[in-house]
C-alpha cells in the first residue's frame, strides 16, 4: 500500500494543471495559473519541469509560513488550521 501525504498530493496536482510554451528561442517556459507567481524557465521542457516544482514548493512554503490564502487544489485544502488547546 502507498502512502501518501497532503502537501506530496498537493505538489503532483497543482504541477499536472501547469501549462507549458515553447518560446522562440526555442526554450520552455511553464506556469501554474491557480497558483499566482508560480513561473519558470528551462532550456529544455524536462529543466523547465523540474523547476517549475521548485518554484511551487518554495511558494508554498513561504504561503504556509506566511499565512497566505493558497487554492484549494484537487480537494486538498492546506488552508486548514488545526487548533490545539492548551494544557493547564
Amino acid at each position: 500500500m502507498t502512502r501518501r501525504f497532503a502537501l506530496t498530493e498537493y505538489v503532483d496536482q497543482a504541477l499536472a494543471r501547469a501549462e507549458y510554451d515553447k518560446l522562440e528561442d526555442g526554450t520552455f517556459a511553464g506556469r501554474i495559473p491557480m497558483c499566482k507567481g508560480v513561473i519558470a524557465f528551462g532550456r529544455t521542457l524536462r529543466e523547465c519541469e523540474d523547476e517549475l516544482r521548485s518554484v511551487l514548493e518554495d511558494w508554498l512554503l513561504v504561503g504556509l509560513k506566511l499565512g497566505h490564502p493558497l487554492p484549494v487544489i484537487a480537494g486538498i485544502d492546506l488552508n486548514k488550521r488545526d487548533t490545539v488547546e492548551a494544557s493547564t
